[in-house]
């Protein structure tokens, strides 16, 4: 079995803020996908305390031993 992004919204390069469609201007969401799906290119998984939306703030679940470089269960993307 092949592993493969799928071909929605959230791997589209019109997805702006995410969830508005700059193509059609319309909200949509990761269930979504169309004829003119446009797959990013280039998707990252660069995944450390730096980039994470909890690093230093009171939800982070390790705020002691956070730092640039680690990851956690906890990670959550910062964008």
């Amino acid at each position: 079995m092949a592993i493969r992004f799928a071909n929605n919204c959230s791997n589209c390069t019109n997805l702006i803020e995410k969830t508005f469609c700059s193509k059609h201007e319309v909200l949509v969401s990761q269930k979504y996908t169309c004829d003119l799906f446009n797959m990013k290119a280039e998707l990252k998984n660069e995944r450390s305390c730096s980039n994470c939306k909890k690093h230093e703030t009171d939800s982070c679940a390790h705020p002691s031993k956070a730092a640039p470089g680690m990851l956690c269960a906890s990670w959550a993307p910062s964008t």
